[in-house]
Parts: C-alpha cells; sequence; structure tokens
C-alpha cells in the first residue's frame, strides 16, 4: 500500500443519484466517491449501490430519473465495477476515508442537496434512529458556488457559452457540472453521465480548477451550527 503523504490536503468528492424526487425527500441508490487531492489526482475511489433503496424500494426504483440506466448497474454491479452495500455499510466506508486521509474537505456540485439525500435516506431507513450520514465536523464544500465565484466570471467561459447556445433559459451563465466540464475540456459536445462516480470524476476536476484559481470564493454549502448534545450522539 502506497503510503500516505501527510503534507497533502485530501478532498472527499462525492455524488449522489436519488429517487423520490428533487423537492420531496430524495433518496440515494448511488453514492460515488473519491479522494483527490487541490490539483485533482485521484488516489482512492468507490461506487458505492445502496442496497436498502437499489434492492429493497422497487417501486421507487422503477420512477427512478435515471431508471432507464438500471441494467447498466445491474452489469457492473456483476462485473464488480460497483459494490451492493446497506446504508450502514457506505456510512463506514465515507466515516474511515475520511479518518484514512483526514480529509479537509467534503465536497459535491450542489453539496447541499447531496448532503439531504444522505441524510434522508439513512434516517429513512433507520426510522430516524440514525438522523446523520456524512461524519461530524468535516466542512462541507459547494463546488457549483466555487465555480460561479471563479470560473463562471471569466471572459472565456461566457465567450465559449454564448459559442455554443450554453445559458439557461432565463439567459444566466450556467453553473452546472455539464457545461463547466464542456468549458474545461473544450468540448461542448460532452454529455454527463448522471451516474454518482462518473460525475465524480468530473467534479474532481472542477474542485481541481476552481482552487487553481487562487481566488475569493465561496467554498461551505452552509454556515455550520454548533449542535446540540442529542445531534452529537445521532451523527454517531
Amino acid at each position: 500500500m502506497e503510503k500516505i503523504d501527510r503534507r497533502i490536503a485530501y478532498y472527499m468528492v462525492i455524488d449522489t443519484e436519488t429517487v423520490n424526487g428533487v423537492k420531496e425527500d430524495p433518496f440515494m441508490y448511488d453514492l460515488g466517491l473519491a479522494i483527490c487531492d487541490k490539483r485533482g489526482r485521484i488516489y482512492e475511489e468507490r461506487s458505492l449501490v445502496i442496497a436498502d433503496i437499489y434492492c429493497n424500494e422497487k417501486e421507487l426504483m422503477k420512477s427512478a430519473y435515471y431508471a432507464e440506466k438500471l441494467p447498466k448497474y445491474e452489469k457492473a454491479l456483476a462485473t464488480g465495477e460497483r459494490e451492493l452495500v446497506s446504508i450502514f455499510t457506505a456510512k463506514r466506508i465515507v466515516a474511515d476515508l475520511c479518518k484514512k486521509y483526514n480529509v479537509k474537505a467534503i465536497t459535491a456540485h450542489n453539496a447541499c442537496f447531496d448532503e439531504r439525500a444522505t441524510r434522508q435516506t439513512i434516517r429513512y431507513v433507520t426510522k430516524s434512529k440514525m438522523r446523520y450520514f456524512l461524519p461530524y465536523g468535516i466542512p462541507l464544500y459547494d463546488t457549483m458556488k466555487m465555480a460561479q465565484d471563479t470560473i463562471c466570471k471569466q471572459k472565456s467561459y461566457e465567450r465559449f457559452v454564448d459559442k455554443n447556445n450554453l445559458r439557461t433559459k432565463s439567459g444566466r451563465i450556467p453553473s452546472n457540472a455539464q457545461a463547466l466540464y464542456c468549458y474545461m475540456a473544450d468540448d461542448p459536445t460532452f454529455v454527463e453521465e448522471h451516474q454518482g462516480l462518473d460525475d465524480v470524476r468530473i467534479e474532481v476536476q472542477i474542485l481541481a480548477r476552481c482552487l487553481a484559481q487562487h481566488k475569493k470564493m465561496r467554498r461551505l454549502a452552509y454556515t455550520p451550527k454548533k449542535p446540540t448534545m442529542f445531534e452529537l450522539i445521532a451523527s454517531l
């Protein structure tokens, strides 16, 4: 096993795919994650399929937004490209990796949604006996906010967006992961997979590009509050 260089600041990038809608309580059936550094080098990655939802909630899975991609999951599970795990095993894997690399922050694109998906899933599965999924005390960064304050303000990005008709319906400069990666790869035909680990690999590069700007930017998904004793116990 390669020795971990403690001089490096490590990040965990996560992405979830969910059922039950965006405005309701999203339940994750796919959790992709990677440990990376600020330059975008990936040290470990995992693709976790959450059995509590994927296997036990068949009706919900039939209505999954990307249900047509489920055969790909079956194939990937059969070949070992993805791991079928319980929500408890997934929680332990995340906690162990965070501890192993002493991660500086957990990051996601539109991070509040991904955090809510992880939280609502574990509350649903355990009937609220466990209320939090991500390890307590680690900052949650939102690469969408970071990109809005860096990449999205660059004239070259605006020119790329206009050249390729990528503005939003309301005429705004887009800050979604697909548009950002199209620009970074100089490939307007790129289409996001909308599968956990595949999207994580894109978001790792977005994180690295934002950090490389060395500019003032919003990073936190939200301002953390001091937890109550009950919340500290529930987070274990």
